[in-house]
Formats: structure tokens, C-alpha cells, sequence
């Protein structure tokens, strides 16, 4: 043929297209489900979170000197808290469908308050709790600022104009794939209850919607549901059983249903309320650690907040939105840091991914969930009750969720120019950097007891370890400065980063859907208007 090459052939096999909006989503965003399925959708988010909810007051709580009484308070708090965050979150937020809950990110600054010398001198351990909880509450209402001025000033907003689909594909993943000591781990601690939940929450999803084809979507909807409630109760004979009377204390505590002194210490009603353990105090140096900590949860709930948006099938998000939501998340931590919660909030990973579990990315959802949360806080015993559920279980639909999260990631390459040097290079480096660097860090503190940078000022040490024990923050900010420095100006990079996929939804006004997705309610667009 001439003039011209070889027309190609009919058969010859095409390129998947790069899809803005995630597709085969069943209700995305704007799109409720019918209210019996919104309700034990709901239900199901609140399961999912309560696993760090529980698990992180369980690991600090008893190291404050607080016993299940207290213990049983601050799971109430952190449940009631989260639930008002994911509301004010959802409503006047990023109004994404994302989960704000505790964040193992603020824990090791937190484990250095616990032991600050100034408390060693109270004798009466509840006394001493209530003291550390105090110094806890007064870094977090301080370390809160940064964010509410970073979100709200725009200024957060101006970083992220210049990210693209090749720099948030580390962040995203590692977001995800970063917290694998979490998952198979969890697991192991009582591998005849966790296994079998891992491999039956893998069955029913995957699998059962294909072997019984009924048409509509029970098992891959309310796979959880189903899981848990069958492991929690052959995890129930075990107990009675008497399978581990005898047993090491570990293991008793990882695998009997009966041992977390939560029900008995709870009481039947409580609402939670502000300083409800005395007025905070506060020290400058705790104050830095905690803003740093709070500026690596920053980064890390924005990689969340761009995978929930994916798993919502929304377009992505326009930077103003993105930064009214880590706004919005500041005011979430100033809330932990009122009510003591003993931690931080950001994006509950465990929540982006169950969104991609049911394909479910409704708001309604969310909001009933929160629901959930602050109903479960108050009824104390009831809330009690499914708090007790073994933490093996919970390990084991990690492994699903932070996987989906990590995938989700992965899938921004579909923008990206995978055959050039530099997109393999910025794509490999960051990543590899993101696992390799917080290992050491982390196996280095696992050894030692302390981290590698190990001075006087314990604050100090905080400011340096706890960002570069982050797999997403390391991994997320090498890419995005990778991505902006190298060979920026030549002409074809641009189009090598995905960057022109999301040049539309740069401002706001860029795309017609935002407006759907992502604006205020109550007519609030009008005095607050995004740009």
C-alpha cells in the first residue's frame, strides 16, 4: 500500500482502553442501594474498622496503666469519634465514600509519650493513665493545625496539581501493599482461626457468585458477613471447647473469644464527651513529633482518598476537593485529640478496600455505617460484643482489603507510558525504596528497642523515624519528585506520565461530573466554592 503503513489487522489484538471512571462498579457514589442492603452494607463497613479500633487502645491503653475499665472507655471514644468524622467527612469533606478511623501512623509517637520520664513519678496507675492520656490529647490538638491550615489554605491543593498518574502509583500501592505486616502475620498468631477465615472470605467472594449463579449479588456483597459470623463461631467451640485452657498466655489471647475484657468492662450506656479525662497538657517537643506524624498520616489518607475515589467510580479528584478533605480530616484529628482517643485520624485502608470487595461505592453507605459506629459507642455492651471478635479474623480480611487498595494503585499505570526508561525507572525506584527503607528502620527499632537515629531529645528521634518508617510516605514523595524533576521540559514526558488524562480535572469547573461527585451539599457551593 502505498504512502502510508501496513493498515492494521482485523484480529490483531488491542490494548485495553484507559477508563477515567472504574467500571462493572454496581452503585457508585450518587447511587444508594436499596435501604435493607445500605443497612447491612453499613453494618459490614463498621465490622471491618472496628479491627484497628480495637486493636491499637488494646496495645497502648495497658502500657499507660489504664486496665479493661479504661480500656473499654477509649474503644467507645475511638468508635464514637470515628463515627463523626466519616459523617462530617462525608457530608462537607472530600464526600467520598472513605472511613476516618485511628491510624496505626500516630502510634510509635505515641509510645513515646507513654514513656516520657515526667510520669514515672505517679504511683496510682489509673492516675498515670489519665496524666499520659492528657499529654496525648494536648500533641494531637496542636499536631491537628497542620492540616487544617494545610487543607484549608489551598495550600495542600497546589501540591497535588503537579502529581500525575505515574507519581501517585507508589503512594497508592504502598498505601495498600505497606501494610503486609498486618495482614498474614495477624494471621499466624492463631493459625486455626484465621486461616480458615482467609480462605473462606477468598471462597465466598471469588468463587461461590460463580458456582451459584442466583443473579444477584449475595456472596460477593456480604462475603464478610457470612465469614465472620461462620469462623467467629467455630472460634466459640473452640473457646468452650476448652481447645486452649492450659495454653501460653499469647495464645490465649489471640485466639479465645472470651478474652478480651471488653463486655464485662463495658457499661450498658455512655456517650463519650470532650475532656472527659481533665483538661489536656502540653509540651513542645511531643507537639513537633505529633505534627510530623500527622503530616505523614496527610500524605499516606491522601493515596487513600485517591483509591476510594477509584473504587466509588468517580472521576478523579480535583485538587481543591483533595485538599478540603485533608481539611476536613485536620478538624477529624482536633476531635480525637478533644474527646482523648489515645490516636489520630486518617483514611481507614481497610474500608477503601472493602468498597472494591462488594463494588459498592455509595455514600448512603458510609453514612449509615457511621451510624453504626456512633449507636455501637453508646450502647456500650452491645458495641462490647463485636469488639471481641479474635484479631486473627480481622488480620485475615486485611489481607483481602489491603490488597485491593494496593491493586487499585497499580491500576494508574493504564495512563502511564510503560515502555519508557523513565517511567521504569521513577515506577521501580520509588517502590523498591518504599519496601527497602522503613524495613530497615523497622527491623533495626524491632532489634534495638529504639531507631536509628537515637538522640536525647526523644521528639527529635520521632521527627526522623516515623516518616521514614512509612512505606507509603518514602515511596509516595520519591515519586513525586522523581516525576517533577526529571526531564520535565522534554516534550514527550508529559504524555509518558498520564499527566494529560487528568488535565480536565485540574480546577473544578474542568469537568462537568465533578460538579456530581464532589460538590457541597445544602447549596453550600455558593458560599464555599471550589476552584
Amino acid at each position: 500500500m502505498a504512502g502510508g503503513g501496513a493498515p492494521a489487522k482485523a484480529d490483531e489484538p488491542q490494548p485495553h482502553p484507559p477508563k477515567e471512571q472504574l467500571p462493572s462498579i454496581s452503585y457508585c457514589i450518587t447511587s444508594p442501594p436499596p435501604w435493607p442492603e445500605a443497612i447491612l452494607l453499613g453494618f459490614q463497613h463498621y465490622l471491618v474498622m472496628l479491627g484497628t479500633t480495637v486493636i491499637i487502645p488494646t496495645s497502648l491503653v495497658p502500657q499507660m496503666g489504664g486496665g479493661n475499665e479504661e480500656k473499654a472507655k477509649v474503644i467507645q471514644t475511638l468508635l464514637f469519634v470515628a463515627g463523626l468524622n466519616t459523617l462530617l467527612q462525608s457530608l462537607f469533606g472530600s464526600r467520598l465514600p472513605a472511613v476516618i478511623g485511628g491510624s496505626y501512623t500516630f502510634v510509635p509517637t505515641t509510645i513515646s509519650i507513654i514513656l516520657a520520664g515526667r510520669f514515672s513519678d505517679t504511683t496510682d496507675p489509673v492516675e498515670r493513665f489519665k496524666r499520659i492520656m492528657r499529654a496525648i490529647q494536648g500533641s494531637l490538638i496542636v499536631a491537628s493545625t497542620l492540616q487544617i491550615v494545610l487543607g484549608f489554605s489551598g495550600l495542600w491543593r497546589n501540591v497535588i496539581r503537579f502529581s500525575s498518574p505515574l507519581s501517585v502509583v507508589p503512594l497508592v500501592s504502598l498505601v495498600g501493599f505497606g501494610l503486609y505486616e498486618f495482614g498474614f502475620p495477624g494471621v499466624a498468631k492463631c493459625v486455626e482461626i484465621g486461616l480458615p477465615q482467609l480462605i473462606l472470605i477468598v471462597f465466598v467472594s471469588q468463587y461461590m457468585p460463580h458456582v451459584i449463579k442466583s443473579g444477584r449479588h449475595v456472596f460477593d456483597r456480604f462475603a464478610v458477613i457470612f465469614s465472620v459470623v461462620v469462623v467467629w463461631i467455630y472460634a466459640h467451640l473452640l473457646t468452650v471447647g476448652g481447645a486452649y485452657n492450659g495454653k501460653a498466655p499469647k495464645t490465649q489471647i489471640s485466639c479465645r473469644t472470651d478474652r478480651a475484657g471488653l463486655i464485662d468492662a463495658a457499661p450498658w450506656i455512655r456517650v463519650p464527651y470532650p475532656f472527659q479525662w481533665g483538661a489536656p497538657s502540653f509540651d513542645a517537643g511531643e507537639a513537633f513529633a505529633m505534627m510530623m506524624a500527622s503530616f505523614v498520616a496527610l500524605v499516606e489518607s491522601t493515596g487513600a482518598f485517591i483509591a476510594v475515589s477509584r473504587y466509588a467510580s468517580a472521576t478523579p479528584m480535583p485538587p481543591s476537593i483533595l485538599s478540603r478533605g485533608i481539611g476536613w480530616q485536620g478538624v477529624a484529628i482536633l476531635v480525637s485529640g478533644l474527646f482523648g482517643t489515645v490516636n489520630g485520624s486518617s483514611v481507614s485502608v481497610e474500608n477503601a478496600g472493602l468498597l472494591a470487595l462488594t463494588r459498592v461505592g455509595s455514600r448512603r453507605v458510609v453514612q449509615i455505617s457511621a451510624g453504626f459506629m456512633i449507636f455501637f459507642s453508646i450502647l456500650g455492651k452491645f458495641g462490647a460484643v463485636f469488639a471481641s471478635i479474635p484479631a486473627p479474623i480481622i488480620a485475615a480480611l486485611y489481607c483481602l482489603f489491603f490488597a485491593y487498595v494496593g491493586a487499585g494503585g497499580l491500576s494508574f499505570l493504564q495512563f502511564c507510558n510503560l515502555n519508557s526508561f523513565r517511567t521504569k525507572f521513577i515506577l521501580g525506584f520509588s517502590v523498591f525504596m518504599g519496601l527497602s527503607v522503613p524495613q530497615y528502620f523497622n527491623e533495626y527499632t524491632a532489634i534495638n528497642g529504639y531507631g536509628p537515629v537515637h538522640t536525647g531529645a526523644r521528639w527529635f528521634n520521632d521527627i526522623v523515624n516515623v516518616p521514614l518508617s512509612s512505606e507509603a510516605f518514602v515511596a509516595g514523595c520519591l515519586a513525586y519528585f522523581l516525576d517533577n524533576t526529571l526531564h520535565r521540559k522534554d516534550s514527550g514526558i508529559r504524555k509518558d506520565r498520564g499527566k494529560h488524562w487528568w488535565d480536565k480535572f485540574r480546577s473544578f469547573k474542568g469537568d462537568p461530573r465533578s460538579e456530581e461527585f464532589y460538590s457541597l451539599p445544602f447549596n453550600l457551593n455558593k458560599y464555599f466554592p471550589s476552584v
